[in-house]
């Protein structure tokens, strides 16, 4: 695997970490090149919106946790799977993607949540 493709998975997992457990503004200044599309519908676009509506959710969810299970890079892509654990024992599975720029900036991001129901026909984890 190139370095490039080694080093946006390193940086995806770095900017979803330190915005999500607190330190929006540095990630955006860290991470995020000249722009910033979203395409989850509950956030703005931009980094402004993205920083405001993270700086909302560590105030409203202080003491929520995540744990990166995967990365996974292609091109210009880096498509992460996380778990997350939110105040009264709610857990989440997330599938991220990121799309970086030249500079190996983030510039555009989707993503897809769903709640860890408490059994499966299956047996097996979501994560």
């Amino acid at each position: 695997m190139s370095q490039q493709l080694e080093l946006n998975k390193e940086n995806a997992i770095a900017f979803y970490r330190t915005a999500y457990l607190g330190e929006p503004s540095k990630a955006v200044a860290n991470y995020v090149g000249d722009e910033y599309i979203q395409h989850n519908p509950l956030v703005g676009n931009g980094k402004k919106a993205f920083i405001e509506y993270f700086d909302k959710m560590n105030k409203d969810y202080p003491d929520k946790d995540i744990e990166f299970i995967r990365a996974v890079a292609q091109g210009d892509l880096v498509a992460l799977h996380t778990h997350q654990t939110w105040p009264s024992n709610e857990e989440y599975v997330t599938m991220d993607f990121f799309r970086f720029d030249d500079n190996g900036k983030i510039v555009e991001h989707w993503d897809a949540m769903q709640e860890i129901p408490s059994e499966t026909k299956n047996g097996n984890l979501m994560y």
